[in-house]
C-alpha cells in the first residue's frame, strides 16, 4: 500500500494536486477529518480490496487544533509499522494567495469570524504548522502553473521508486524572492554576470553564447565544484534519515543567466550516479521552466 497525505494553505493548489493523484489512479478522499484518519486507514489496510492501494487524502486547516496536532505522530507510527506513506504540503507567498482570491472571489476558509483575508492567511499559517513541520516534502507553488504543478506531482512523487529519493535542482532570482520549497540556497551572484554583455542580456544560461562566457571564468567551474561536492555528500545523509526528497535552489539576481547555467551542470553531475534527478528554471518563461527529468529510472 502506497499512502499520501496533502496538505497545504488554502489556494496553494492542493486541489489540483489532489486531482493530479486521482488521475495517476489514487484513491482520493479530500478533507477527511483528521479526527477519523486512524480508522480510515485500518480500514483500507484490513481490506482485500485492491482500491486502496495507492491512497491519498487531502488534510486542511478546518480541522480542531488538537486533530491536526496528531498527524505527525501518526505519520510516524505508520512508517514505523512499514506502511509507504509521505506527507506533502503545498505552500505560496502571502502576495500570491492575495492575488489568486482576488481573482476568484471566494472567501478564505478561516475567515469564519470577519477576519481580513491577509489575517485569515497568517491564521492558516499558524494552525498548520504542526503539519508543515512533518511534511516529507514542502513545495512552493508561487511562481508555478496549474500544468507546471501537475508535471511535478507525476516527476517526483509518483514516478520515483520507494527505494529512491527525488532530488530537484532549481534556479531563482534574489528579485523575485527565495524558493520557500528549498533545503539548500546557494548565491551565485559574486560571479560574472552575462546580463552585463548586451548581446547576452537577451539569452539564458541554456543558450550556447552564454555557457562558452560562463565556462570561460574560472570562478564558475570552482563553484560548481564546491556545490556539486557538497550536495553530493549531503544525499546519502539525507537518505539515512529516511528522507525521499531533496531540492537544491541556486540564485543569482535574474534568475536567467547564472544560476540556469549552474543548475543545469549540477543536475547533469549528480544525474551521472543518482537517478530521479530533475530541474526546474523557475524565472524562465512557463514553457522553458517546466520540470525536466535527468536521471535515470532505475
Amino acid at each position: 500500500m502506497r499512502l499520501i497525505f496533502l496538505s497545504g494553505l488554502s489556494g496553494s493548489g492542493k486541489s489540483v494536486a489532489l486531482h493530479m493523484l486521482e488521475d495517476l489512479d489514487f484513491y482520493c478522499i479530500d478533507n477527511l477529518p483528521a479526527a477519523l484518519l486512524q480508522s480510515f486507514i485500518s480500514h483500507t489496510v484490513r481490506s482485500e480490496s485492491g482500491v486502496y492501494k495507492r491512497t491519498a487524502i487531502g488534510i486542511d486547516a478546518r480541522n480542531p487544533d488538537a486533530d491536526l496536532a496528531t498527524v505527525p505522530m501518526l505519520l510516524d507510527e505508520l512508517k514505523r509499522s512499514g506502511i509507504q506513506c509521505e506527507l506533502l504540503f503545498l505552500v505560496a507567498s502571502d502576495e500570491e494567495l492575495l492575488r489568486r482570491y482576488a481573482e476568484t472571489r471566494r472567501k478564505h476558509p478561516m475567515s469564519r469570524q470577519g477576519e481580513s483575508l491577509h489575517d485569515a492567511i497568517a491564521l492558516e499559517r499558524a494552525v498548520l504548522e504542526p503539519v508543515v513541520n512533518a511534511a516529507d516534502l514542502v513545495v512552493d507553488t508561487s511562481r508555478m502553473g496549474v500544468h507546471e504543478l501537475r508535471d511535478l506531482i507525476n516527476r517526483r512523487v509518483d514516478k520515483r521508486r520507494r527505494d529512491r529519493m527525488s532530488l530537484l535542482f532549481e534556479s531563482f532570482g534574489f528579485k523575485n524572492g527565495i524558493p520557500g520549497d528549498a533545503d539548500f540556497v546557494f548565491d551565485a551572484r559574486s560571479l560574472p554576470n552575462p546580463y552585463w554583455e548586451p548581446t547576452l542580456r537577451p539569452l539564458t544560461g541554456r543558450d550556447e553564447p552564454v555557457m562558452h562566457f560562463l565556462q570561460a571564468q574560472p570562478g564558475v567551474a570552482r563553484f560548481i565544484d564546491e556545490v556539486g561536492t557538497f550536495v553530493e555528500a549531503r544525499i546519502p545523509e539525507h537518505q539515512e534519515a529516511n528522507r525521499r526528497y531533496l531540492t537544491v535552489a541556486v540564485g543569482c539576481t535574474g534568475g536567467q543567466h547564472r544560476s540556469v547555467y549552474i543548475v543545469e551542470q549540477l543536475a547533469a553531475r549528480v544525474a551521472a550516479h543518482w537517478p530521479h534527478v530533475a530541474l526546474r528554471h523557475s524565472a524562465l518563461t512557463d514553457t522553458s521552466r517546466t520540470i525536466r527529468a535527468l536521471g535515470s529510472a532505475g
